[in-house]
C-alpha cells in the first residue's frame, strides 16, 4: 500500500492476505488470458539500485539504476532528466483505490467506490467492474507512456484481502491484476506487482518485477523468491525495522531493499549498491 497502509492494519492484513491468497482452486478463475508479450519492455536486472519517492519535488541527484515516482505529479521533463542521468523510470499509479485529489477523480462512477482504505481521501475500488475502470486506467497508462516512463507500479492491487465494502475474492483480483499487466505491456511498459503476496504464484508470468512493503517485518518474504527464480527483480522497503534487522536477509534472497520513512520522500538507506 502507498505509505505503508500495512502499518495501520498490520496484524489483520497479514492474516487476511495469507488466508485470501490460499483460496481453494474453485474460487480461482478457470481461465486467464495469456500474458501479453512485450519484447521491447525494460527488464530490470536482479540487482538494480533504485529510489522510491512519491512526495515532494523529485530529488534527481541519486546515482541509481531506477526511480519510482508519481505518474501525475512528475512532468515529462523530470522523466527525461532522469533518463539523461542513466536511470530507468517507473510510473506510480493507484490501480485499486480512488484518490479524491487526482485530476481524473470525477471519472470514477459512484458505484465503484467502496470503503475508506485507511488514508485520507482514498477509497477502495470495486475491481470486478472492469468495464467501468478499464478506460480510466488505460488513460493513466497512456499518460505514463506519453511522459516516457519505462514501467508502471500498480498500487492497492490486493483489495480482495481487505475490507473494501465489496465481496471481492481471489479470482476477481487475479482477473483485474492480469488486465493491468497486459494493458501496460500493450503500451510498451513493464509492469511491477505491488504486494499481493498471496497471488505471486499465478501472477509471476504476467509481471516483470515485484515491489513489496515490509515483508521482513511480517515474515513473508519467501513468497517473493518465485520472482527471483524466474529471473525477475524484487524491490522492497522496510519502515520500522533497522537495516541490521533485514538487509542481510534481503541480500541473501537477491532482493533490492531500502529503508524508507513513511512519507516516501527522498530519504533512503539502501541494503546494497548505491
Amino acid at each position: 500500500m502507498r505509505r505503508a497502509m500495512a502499518a495501520l492494519v498490520c496484524c489483520w492484513l497479514a492474516v487476511a492476505v495469507a488466508g485470501a491468497g490460499t483460496a481453494s482452486p474453485a474460487s480461482r478463475p478457470r481461465e486467464l488470458p495469456d500474458p501479453v508479450p512485450c519484447p521491447g519492455c525494460w527488464s530490470p536486472a536482479l540487482e538494480t539500485s533504485w529510489q522510491w519517492q512519491l512526495q515532494g519535488p523529485v530529488d534527481t541527484s541519486f546515482d541509481v539504476d531506477m526511480y519510482d515516482v508519481d505518474a501525475f505529479d512528475v512532468p515529462r521533463g523530470v522523466v527525461s532528466r532522469l533518463h539523461g542521468g542513466g536511470s530507468d523510470v517507473v510510473c506510480y499509479i493507484s490501480a485499486g483505490s480512488w484518490e479524491r485529489w487526482r485530476p481524473d477523480a470525477r471519472r470514477f462512477p459512484d458505484r465503484v467506490l467502496g470503503n475508506d482504505n485507511g488514508w485520507p481521501g482514498e477509497r477502495w475500488l470495486d475491481v470486478r467492474r472492469r468495464a467501468a475502470l478499464r478506460p480510466i486506467i488505460e488513460r493513466r497508462l497512456d499518460m505514463c507512456a506519453r511522459k516516457g516512463f519505462d514501467a508502471v507500479e500498480f498500487d492497492n492491487v490486493d483489495g480482495y484481502a481487505n475490507r473494501t465494502g465489496f465481496p471481492l475474492n481471489a479470482a476477481d483480483q487475479l482477473r483485474y491484476n492480469v488486465f493491468l499487466a497486459n494493458a501496460a505491456h500493450r503500451r510498451g511498459l513493464a509492469a511491477l506487482l505491488k504486494n499481493d503476496l498471496g497471488q505471486v504464484r499465478a501472477l509471476v508470468p504476467y509481471f516483470d518485477a515485484a515491489l513489496n512493503e515490509q515483508c521482513h517485518q511480517y515474515d513473508e518474504c519467501g513468497r517473493l523468491d518465485r520472482f527471483v527464480d524466474a529471473g525477475k527483480a524484487v524491490f522492497g522497503v522496510e519502515y520500522k525495522l533497522e537495516t541490521a534487522e533485514f538487509c542481510a536477509d534481503a541480500n541473501a534472497h537477491d532482493f533490492n531493499f531500502l529503508k524508507k520513512r513513511l512519507a516516501l520522500g527522498p530519504w533512503r538507506i539502501p541494503c546494497r549498491g548505491a
